[in-house]
């Protein structure tokens, strides 16, 4: 008899609280997925699914201030999935590795949950080497003896706690799945005879188990496991690379170059975690540009597996997209209107569009991108003189980042139409200062001197934000398009999210997006529901101009052919359908769980790599 568990493992692996970005999206996809899969029978319909994470229990437990996350597990239920998963916890608890355990249902699936708190293991005691020391150093002491780790070097950088964390919570992960391995060999220990614990091992269940590790925070629980040679089958993914992720939008040349050494900035012990995925059986990564970035800077080679979307619906809700569109313009023309005065614009006339993204002004593109408003406004300025609906066409692009979260209580009245230089913090500032130079302010706008307008809108968009109090997937869909012009974007969720609501986007080149969209046949002839503009090989001119050029083709379409836009709101709302998770989770599948000729689930598509 054969149990089969996969075992997820990230930073943000755990319940939506533990979010950071989008990690957490994909490892719940992926598990939720699985789950769907199993009770279809389509894979294994006994595999154990676990998610592994950390816990943060409080306020301040969380390595990332800016968060402050904390983890609740109040809307999980208990875990109760075997007698093997509680023996293997039950070992880490002998070592003084505290676990909260918990689990949720996906069609009549379990998915369990196992959290680890490493914030104590530098209070707890451990003998290694004859020498009695902390968890935390004795964690770090095996590190460098097996991968040559250099903790007192990383510990001392300013990024020093959260390398301490990664490595708690990798150390807490493999041990955790050294014991659910290990398991049938440790009760056929207790009986004498030899033959007899033979007999035993050869009658009990094998644990066949996989670990998948997104992202670098705990690669190095498949590096120990491999080093312990536990038998796991285990799998590395990138969604993206540090050294790549400090070179920001200069990675680009330098994959171009082939110049592999790393910027200053990067931080060489998180990097360095990163290229352990080097001891992985397989190695993916979720676009084609952060293979070449992991080929350069790692030499790590392996599969491309591209990110998807679950998409819960079968059509476009166009009464949701109506209303949404609809409580944007009127409140885009009444605040516009209280903070300007003046008369009001008609809301009918304002054609909302979005960008939503980290603040990383010149990786998100946002230079490029508010130059091509400017443009955009000298293009309806012309189309003015034969086309009579462009008199009264008014664009408005909400830019919503920030730096976090602000109470919505020490936001101004009539926020964001409204924002005083003490609402704005770090480069909030710049980003306003860029649009007000260019004279694409909503003050132009509400003058009647500019036709297009950028609007900063520096809050996490929520029912409770303050402004708008619009959920995001409420925003993507009232605006009649999204626009991301990021000069340095491993995939793109947020591409697939507007697809989702049936709004056509503008991507660039250099967003893993645009790589996965150039495998998948298009259902409309023409620029289509999803635009691709060159920001890779194409001047500064060629490439503001495209943008400007595919923003007007979206919202003069919306004006004068209803019928045609809403075929580009169906074509990009078919691009996320066809990018569900399904195939993606498939194909990870596939690669965690090939094994010996007896020992199989399913036929495995054979994929060699080479990781140097």
């Amino acid at each position: 008899m054969i149990k089969r568990w996969i075992v997820l493992a990230g930073e943000e692996g755990g319940p939506v609280c533990n979010k950071m970005g989008g990690i957490w999206d994909v490892i719940d996809a992926e598990a939720r997925m699985l789950a769907r899969l199993a009770a279809r029978k389509e894979i294994e319909c006994d595999l154990k699914i676990l998610v592994a994470g950390p816990y943060y229990p409080t306020q301040g437990a969380d390595w990332n201030k800016g968060k402050a996350r904390v983890t609740d597990v109040s809307g999980l239920a208990p875990l109760e999935m075997n007698d093997e998963l509680t023996s293997a916890l039950d070992h880490l608890k002998a070592e003084g590795i505290e676990v909260v355990a918990a689990q949720t249902e996906v069609a009549g699936i379990p998915i369990g949950y196992l959290l680890f708190n490493t914030a104590y293991y530098d209070s707890i005691f451990k003998t290694m080497y004859d020498t009695k020391m902390t968890l935390a150093n004795a964690i770090k002491t095996e590190a460098w003896q097996m991968s040559r780790l250099d903790s007192m070097q990383y510990e001392r950088a300013p990024y020093g706690p959260e390398y301490t964390h990664y490595l708690g919570l990798s150390y807490a992960v493999s041990q955790f799945v050294r014991y659910l391995v290990s398991l049938g060999e440790e009760k056929a220990k207790k009986y004498g005879d030899e033959a007899i614990s033979e007999f035993a091992i050869s009658v009990m269940p094998k644990m066949r188990v996989s670990l998948h590790c997104h992202e670098f925070p705990t690669f190095y629980a498949l590096a120990r496991l491999k080093c312990l040679g536990v038998p796991v089958r285990t799998m590395a993914t990138l969604h993206a690379t540090v050294p790549g992720r400090s070179s920001g939008y200069r990675s680009l040349e330098k994959v171009a170059k082939n110049e592999s050494s790393w910027d200053p900035n990067v931080p060489v012990g998180m990097a360095t975690l990163e290229s352990l995925a080097k001891y992985a059986d397989v190695v993916s990564f979720v676009g084609d540009s952060t293979m070449r970035e992991a080929m350069l800077f790692h030499n790590l080679n392996g599969i491309v597996i591209r990110n998807g979307i679950e998409l819960e619906v079968s059509r476009i809700d166009w009464e949701k997209k109506n209303a949404c569109r609809r409580k944007i313009q009127n409140f885009l023309s009444e605040k516009l209107h209280r903070v300007f005065g003046g008369e009001k614009i008609d809301p009918e006339e304002i054609l909302p569009v979005f960008t939503i993204s980290r603040l990383e002004l010149e990786n998100k593109g946002y230079p490029q991108l508010i130059d091509s408003l400017l443009l955009q406004n000298h293009l309806i300025r012309h189309r003015k003189m034969d086309h009579r609906f462009a008199e009264k066409m008014r664009v408005v692009c909400l830019l919503i980042t920030s730096h976090g979260p602000k109470p919505r209580e020490k936001l101004p009245e009539d926020f964001p139409i409204n924002l005083p230089a003490e609402a704005l913090v770090g480069e909030e500032i710049r980003l306003n200062k860029m649009i007000r130079d260019l004279g694409i302010d909503a003050g132009n706008l509400a003058a009647g001197r500019k036709q297009v307008s950028a609007v900063l809108y520096p809050q996490w968009a929520g029912p409770d934000d303050g402004g708008m109090e619009m959920r995001v997937d409420e925003i993507m869909a009232g605006c009649v398009a999204g626009i991301f012009p990021s000069q340095y974007e491993p995939f793109l969720l947020t591409g697939l999210e507007a697809g989702r609501e049936g709004t056509p986007s503008i991507v660039s080149r250099a967003c893993g997006f645009s790589d996965a969209l150039n495998k998948v046949e298009r259902l409309v002839t023409g620029l289509g529901g999803v635009v691709v503009v060159d920001n890779i090989e194409a001047s500064h001119q060629e490439m503001i101009l495209d943008y400007a050029l595919a923003l007007d083709y979206f919202t003069w379409t919306y004006l004068e052919d209803q019928v045609k836009y809403r075929l580009l709101c169906e074509e990009s709302f078919s691009l996320a359908k066809l990018m569900n998770w399904t195939e993606p989770v498939l194909e990870y599948y596939k690669n965690l769980m090939v094994s010996s000729e007896l020992d199989r689930c399913m036929p495995p598509v054979t994929r060699g790599f080479d990781l140097g």
